[in-house]
């Protein structure tokens, strides 16, 4: 097999051949880059910022030799960069580094090892809680659309404890070549850094997000016995009476608004933590419990059996409960109450941004179609996920305000 350096040692050694390897590559060049990210050039190199593959070294280096152009490629950090000693080299890596670096192979023969296609095997997406709950059901839905675009199966793995810490552990410690992703509630991203002193990854470093698909307005919900049709009643009633709150995991959001009214009105309301909402509803219909937070759908299985709503998180209404103010309407103005959280999709750091930003695309596409607009209008949720620039953006505005509610409230899991 022919090295890319003997190739051009031969294509290049003498003028015939290098000639036509000019005109062939000026070709490739002009093809290659209207389908690909541009090239930036600098005053002593060219960086083709695509990740490619040069074999199994990742350091590899190819020699190009002829006369008064001597030069290497390097690859380092899946990033090329070629190094020229003389005015020649902006014309010739404009020619040879991008056509070589974004698919020059049929120039250059078998020996230039291309990139694996991906997908090209089935993708895994860990719910860090049990089948039941709007994460399980956004994941799933999710991913049928995504192994449909993609031509792979897309396999849900539910892997709910300690909250959510296991799903998310696994998938901190999966390869980032992006077969495995994590979808949990952000309360379990955003703020167990906090709530934990101790966690088996680091959320900062280990794992970065796709896109968040919103929760939109979550419903409080009482057993109908007690006699209480606000927020300030139920406060009220609970000063008086044992009361303890369902939550769906341990540092979630309803864990936090039990502790942040036990904090604010003097209450003792007891944190009791479910692995997932089905259960943690079915305990306030029963009476075990007095209240919960969670999502419209999930409250909704429960509502004619004892449950009733005194109240909803957010800005905004539920669309399915118009006549239920907001905890923000009753008067109450914590900024806990008045965020809306959602359930961020995240990969392994490192995962290659191309296959990011096609997850969050896809994500965007899928809630655009009819199957998602049903999905989003059962669960009472108007807002839709957003690409991978957005979402990031939103995360740096976002996640610091969810950190300092945790810091303040001062709660701690271990």
């Amino acid at each position: 097999m022919e090295t890319v350096g003997a190739c051009f040692e031969r294509c290049l050694g003498q003028a015939p051949a290098e000639v036509l390897m000019l005109q062939l590559l000026e070709a490739a060049t002009a093809q290659i880059v209207a389908q690909s990210s541009p090239l930036q050039c600098f005053d002593d190199r060219v960086t083709a910022g695509s990740p490619v593959g040069m074999g199994s070294n990742p350091n590899a280096k190819v020699r190009l030799s002829r006369l008064d152009w001597q030069g290497e490629i390097h690859k380092s950090n899946n990033k090329f960069e070629t190094h020229m000693p003389n005015n020649n080299r902006r014309h010739f890596l404009k020619t040879a580094a991008t056509a070589t670096a974004f698919g020059g192979t049929a120039l250059l023969g078998p020996a230039w090892a291309q990139a694996p296609k991906w997908p090209a095997k089935p993708i895994k997406i860990v719910v860090a809680f049990p089948p039941g709950g709007l994460t399980d059901a956004l994941a799933r839905s999710y991913g049928e659309h995504l192994s449909v675009k993609l031509g792979v199966p897309v396999l849900i793995d539910n892997k709910p404890g300690a909250g959510a810490i296991i799903g998310i552990d696994f998938v901190a410690k999966s390869p980032a070549d992006g077969y495995t992703l994590v979808m949990s509630t952000s309360g379990t991203f955003w703020q167990n850094r906090i709530l934990y002193s101790k966690l088996p990854y680091n959320l900062d470093k280990d794992l970065t997000p796709v896109t968040v698909f919103p929760s939109g307005p979550l419903v409080v919900g009482i057993h109908d016995k007690i006699p209480a049709r606000t927020m300030a009643e139920f406060v009220e009633w609970a000063k008086k009476n044992p009361a303890s709150m369902g939550t769906y995991a341990p540092g979630s959001y309803p864990h936090m608004v039990a502790d942040q009214t036990n904090r604010v009105h003097g209450t003792q309301i007891q944190s009791v933590h479910y692995r997932g909402e089905a259960p943690m509803w079915l305990d306030v219909a029963s009476g075990q419990s007095q209240i919960a937070v969670g999502s419209y759908l999930a409250f909704n299985a429960v509502a004619a059996r004892g449950v009733r709503p005194i109240g909803v998180t957010g800005s905004y209404r539920s669309p399915k409960l118009p006549n239920v103010p907001t905890l923000m309407e009753q008067g109450d103005m914590a900024k806990l109450v008045t965020l809306e959280g959602g359930l961020p999709l995240m990969a392994p750091t490192g995962t290659p941004e191309a296959v990011l930003k096609l997850l969050a695309n896809e994500a965007v596409a899928w809630s655009n179609t009819d199957r998602a607009a049903k999905l989003r209008d059962t669960f009472a949720i108007p807002n839709k996920p957003k690409n991978l620039a957005d979402t990031r953006k939103d995360w740096e505005g976002e996640v610091p305000v969810w950190i300092k509610l945790a810091v303040d409230l001062g709660i701690k899991l271990d």
